[in-house]
């Protein structure tokens, strides 16, 4: 991946895990998985030992490779419970990137939670990575090891630098293959991550030719350990007879005319690594063409080696945040998908972090939920991992008789792949097979005898072998019939994304075939056939199109010409929706603002006002499609009692719970400055409050930090406990800022406490134009109980990225500038 993801988590790390692993619990051992085994090369194939071919599900999980020298997520949740997800969601492959500067003297994990994996705590990186290595492998799951980057700091454009030599990174995989020999989790070595920049291929050139270095490194891994397989990426530009750029890592070009030699045959696995446009730009990403440039594209770069059978292909790095068809992220990545599918090659995604800066990972921010709509995606080029036992014998056999020929159909067997029929001329054998590899549950025997009475069993097959033989069945072909005639009476009847069909029975018919357009008398498409009686429901279909439908008889003679047309246009049920939920009334001043929670199947929502608690309610405003609305021009010191309802062409709900809210008055200073607010932590039932600010200066003179006071609004839920806040961090200095709690008086309802920020004069000043940056707090309870933001007055569990925020309120030499008093 891009060092940009590196740089901007490192710094983070250790205090995420210092907070994350408060709350985290040790993780449940799992059960005994399958035996593992080594794999070698054939064509463009990975393959067991016995030459099955190999089917791998593959993701990354770094962590190793950083200055935590472990991976991420450690301080958040245990060892098992990380390896026990990954196998539940199918995977049975890690590429595991480290650094070399993990195997120093002297070097430690760090951001390990004694709290979750007490039995990592005090081991070496490499004491950390055996004991992955033991949790992968007790589940059936083998790794990659990924040389990701010399030092932990950052990505290099070759395999060495000037602290890290040739000859230390080959050592060291010498090491690792001996340290990992007769252990098959253990399957391969991606032996550097994206080489760039000065990296060349076919160039002849020791100190640059990442081709010649990867057979120095291969052949000393190999001669240490022989059953690994060892993966070349590419590089970005420098081929020997090319000119072309693509990303780091992902042109693989050279291996057309200079592939990589090893002196243990069937070892290379080329491994790519391309990205979307979440990374970088790129030209192809602005193509007229794009996205159906883009095959054209990998196959010149990469996918050429797999379709010519040089040797696999692995995609070792692809990712994005974008899955959905609309971006061009999510355009490219599904596109990608599709052609690794279509392709069928190998692949571990990028990857299962939350921190991959560009990316994104398969685990959301919470390090424990799994990133569905990615999931999704990925299920098109999941293979399933069980193992397939041999199918029973099909049942429900039948043998319909036609002319000069019987047609067999029988229920499907669990697990088959095909089926086999077999024929006899007597009632119970001997058999012959008369068709093999029938992936359907019918077949039809032809060029038989009229008259003549056949005798039929079938079989099911897959890779496990081939089952017993069916119950028998018989026919007697017998001469021909007449086609029938066309149905009559056909109707259409609409219904919610469906339309129901009848008609009047063909003399005759044995079965009948339905079919459909979109436009009036054709083209038809079929889309039943076999309907075996006079009606038919065709389902899935889009609300509002008109559909056109005509009908045919069908029997052993053939089928009638189609029926007189019938249309109909499916249309959705819609129902009165469901009085709103979770009103809210916030009040400023000479005004009331409305927030309550979207009700399923609402077009609009009415607003209804009172002057007493319970009503009468008048209608004040239609009409709203929004979730919020703000009454104006009311009476500061006046309660107003409101209530909402939902509306659709069905019919209004009934009204909501209601809310009050009294408006007071309050003098904002005409000023320049700005409060934005987010969350780091939306969670509103934890032990702790979390908020980020930044004050923005709008106006055309500096504003010095030391005259401004931030307040944040919140209820304490308890008098038994007193308060303490943090600053985790703040742009102008985490030492120049300080806090003190005060009392709303008279309490309100959303607030009866604020924390107040102060600033000292090291804190500086603001420029025209300019920003304070982040100023990161957090809120607890000195007996470490649970607070509830959801009723606090500056708490809004919507905003996870910088927002104006008139609910926290800014003073400047005592005067009020920005925001609303509760």
């Amino acid at each position: 991946m891009a060092t940009v993801t590196m740089r901007r988590w490192g710094l983070m790390l250790l205090t995420a895990a210092m907070v994350c692993s408060m709350f985290a619990t040790i993780g449940v051992r799992k059960t005994e998985a399958a035996a593992l085994g080594y794999y070698h090369t054939s064509g463009n194939r990975i393959v067991d030992e016995a030459g099955n071919p190999a089917i791998f599900n593959g993701l990354n999980w770094f962590g190793f490779e950083t200055a935590n020298y472990s991976p991420h997520g450690l301080w958040s949740y245990s060892l098992d419970s990380f390896m026990d997800q990954i196998k539940s969601k199918g995977y049975n492959l890690i590429r595991l990137p480290y650094s070399t500067q993990m195997f120093d003297a002297g070097v430690m994990p760090v951001s390990i939670s004694p709290n979750t994996n007490p039995d990592l705590v005090g081991l070496t990186p490499l004491q950390v990575m055996d004991r992955v290595v033991q949790e992968a492998g007790e589940r059936g799951i083998q790794i990659i090891l990924d040389r990701h980057r010399p030092d932990s700091g950052g990505q290099s454009e070759l395999w060495y630098t000037a602290q890290y030599s040739e000859a230390r990174w080959i050592n060291d995989w010498v090491m690792l293959a001996q340290h990992y020999a007769n252990n098959p989790t253990v399957i391969g070595a991606d032996l550097h991550n994206e080489p760039h920049g000065t990296a060349s291929w076919g160039t002849g050139n020791l100190a640059t030719d990442w081709r010649l270095a990867a057979e120095r490194a291969g052949n000393a891994i190999l001669a240490a350990n022989p059953n690994w397989l060892i993966l070349v990426e590419g590089v970005s530009s420098n081929v020997q007879g090319d000119s072309s750029n693509y990303w780091w890592g992902g042109n693989l070009r050279g291996v057309q005319n200079y592939p990589v030699r090893l002196n243990v045959a069937n070892r290379v696995v080329y491994s790519p690594h391309d990205y979307g446009p979440g990374v970088a730009s790129q030209t192809w990403f602005s193509d007229p063409s794009f996205p159906n440039n883009m095959p054209a594209l990998w196959d010149s770069y990469w996918g050429y080696i797999s379709k010519n059978n040089i040797a696999p292909i692995l995609m070792g790095e692809f990712g994005g945040r974008g899955v959905d068809l609309t971006t061009t992220e999510g355009i490219w990545q599904n596109k990608l998908v599709d052609y690794i599918k279509q392709n069928d090659l190998y692949w571990t995604y990028w990857c299962l972090n939350p921190n991959s800066g560009d990316t994104g990972g398969l685990l959301l921010d919470d390090w424990q939920t799994w990133n569905a709509p990615k999931q999704s995606m990925l299920d098109r080029i999941m293979k399933p991992l069980t193992v397939v036992s041999v199918p029973a014998a099909p049942a429900s056999l039948s043998a319909a008789a036609g002319n000069a020929q019987a047609t067999l159909t029988w229920a499907a067997s669990t697990g088959a792949a095909s089926y086999n029929l077999k024929r006899a001329s007597v009632s119970g054998g001997p058999y012959t097979t008369v068709a093999t590899g029938v992936t359907g549950t019918t077949y039809t025997n032809t060029g038989l005898t009229n008259g003549s009475t056949y005798y039929y069993v079938v079989t099911a097959v897959n890779g496990s072998g081939e089952s017993a033989n069916s119950p028998q069945a018989s026919a007697a072909p017998v001469a021909p019939t007449t086609v029938p005639s066309a149905p009559t009476g056909l109707t259409a009847t609409a219904g919610n994304a469906q339309v129901s069909l009848s008609w009047t029975a063909s003399t005759g018919a044995a079965s009948y075939n339905v079919k459909r357009a979109t436009t009036s008398g054709g083209t038809y498409t079929t889309v039943a056939t076999g309907v075996t009686g006079t009606s038919y429901t065709n389902s899935s279909l889009t609300n509002g199109t008109t559909y056109y439908y005509v009908v045919s008889a069908v029997n052993s003679a053939g089928e009638s010409a189609n029926s007189m047309q019938a249309s109909a246009t499916p249309a959705a049920s819609v129902t009165a929706p469901a009085a709103p939920t979770g009103l809210t009334a916030s009040a400023g001043n000479a005004q009331v603002t409305l927030t309550w929670t979207a009700s399923s199947g609402a077009a609009s929502y009415n607003v209804k006002r009172a002057a007493v608690s319970g009503g009468a309610f008048t209608t004040i405003a239609t009409g709203a499609t929004g979730t919020t609305y703000t009454d104006t021009g009311l009476t500061n010191g006046t309660t107003y009692n409101y209530v909402v309802s939902a509306v659709n062409s069905a019919g209004e709900s009934a009204n909501s719970s209601a809310a009050s809210a009294t408006p007071a008055g309050s003098t904002t200073t005409p000023s320049s400055l700005v409060v934005q607010y987010k969350l780091s932590n939306a969670n509103a039932n934890d032990n702790q409050i979390y908020a980020s600010f930044n004050i923005k200066n709008t106006g055309t003179t500096a504003v010095s930090l030391s005259g401004l006071k931030l307040r944040y609004y919140l209820t304490k839920d308890t008098t038994s406990a007193s308060l303490s806040y943090w600053v985790d961090y703040a742009q102008v200095g985490a030492s120049a800022v300080s806090g003190v709690f005060g009392s709303v008086s008279p309490a309100k309802t959303t607030a009866d406490t604020y924390l107040e920020l102060s600033f000292s004069a090291a804190a500086g000043s603001i420029a025209p134009g300019g920003q304070s940056g982040d100023i990161q707090i957090r809120i607890a309870k000195s007996d470490w109980t649970n607070l509830n933001e959801s009723n606090d007055y500056s708490f809004d569990g919507t905003k996870s990225a910088f927002v104006d925020w008139n609910k926290v309120t800014l003073y400047q030499s005592g005067s009020l500038v920005w925001g609303i008093e509760p």
